[in-house]
């Protein structure tokens, strides 16, 4: 266990992994695409959008 430690301290910090479930799982630190910011960016203008256009005021049928 403390050689597998010491192998993982000579990693780069982004290219380590953890394990999980007695090794079932993986997990890596990394970065989010830039496909996936655009994403993001577009999810949230598009909320921002809809709220303002379509929540707000009396509701259906109550616009005087």
């Amino acid at each position: 266990m403390e050689q597998q430690n010491s192998n993982q301290e000579n990693i780069p910090h982004h290219e380590q992994i953890e394990e999980y479930g007695s090794g079932h799982i993986q997990a890596r630190h990394g970065r989010i695409n830039s496909w996936l910011l655009v994403v993001y960016v577009i999810m949230f203008v598009w909320a921002i959008y809809y709220g303002y256009v379509y929540w707000g005021g009396l509701g259906p049928g109550l616009d005087y």
